[in-house]
């Protein structure tokens, strides 16, 4: 199974370094030195990890053959993708794989349905569920304890606890502390 890792920045410096955005909770399981990862677009890899290290609180890798700037800045934007057996599971109980979690009925704390999650954005403050709902429209939930409350991978199901207007907008009830006086002024 493939399991998208990191995103390639920008280059770092003249000897073929690159910042990445790490899209795995195991980056040091999967971006290791000798990890060799297939990359989208198709073209620019497979690439081999040849150093990696950690600079200013991010990532710099350099890979095998990318020896200067023009190289690594030629990377920009590649993602890098791992194999990951399907069956592996992370570390964290409170973890999940995208993979897992695609699919998965989305209801709420009453058996109401949803929805299902077709899509899993990784946005840098929080991750989002994009979810179907049954008459083809989209809702994005943040995938924050908050709000989803269960994931249970046995029965294929996640429970959220949306607040109002999160689903649907006519739940929303707007307060407002103008005074509607002051508003003619």
């Amino acid at each position: 199974m493939e399991l998208v890792v990191a995103r390639v920045g920008r280059a770092h410096g003249i000897k073929g370094e690159v910042t990445v955005e790490v899209r795995t909770d195991e980056p040091e399981l999967r971006l290791s030195p000798g990890a060799v990862l297939r990359t989208e677009p198709a073209s620019a890899g497979p690439l081999t990890i040849e150093t990696g290290r950690v600079h200013s609180g991010r990532l710099l890798l350099r890979f095998a053959g990318v020896k200067d700037r023009t190289a690594a800045e030629a990377l920009r934007n590649t993602l890098l993708i791992a194999d990951v057996d399907p069956t592996e599971l992370p570390e964290e109980e409170d973890e999940y794989y995208d993979h897992q979690l695609m699919d998965l009925d989305v209801v709420l704390e009453d058996g109401t349905e949803i929805g299902r999650i077709t899509e899993i954005s990784h946005l840098p403050s929080q991750d989002l569920f994009i979810v179907e709902r049954p008459d083809g429209s989209e809702v994005m939930i943040p995938f924050v304890e908050e709000i989803v409350a269960e994931i249970d991978l046995e029965e294929q199901r996640c429970v959220i606890t949306p607040p109002p207007g999160l689903i649907d907008e006519r739940e929303a009830v707007i307060d407002s502390t103008r005074d509607e006086a002051g508003d003619d002024a």
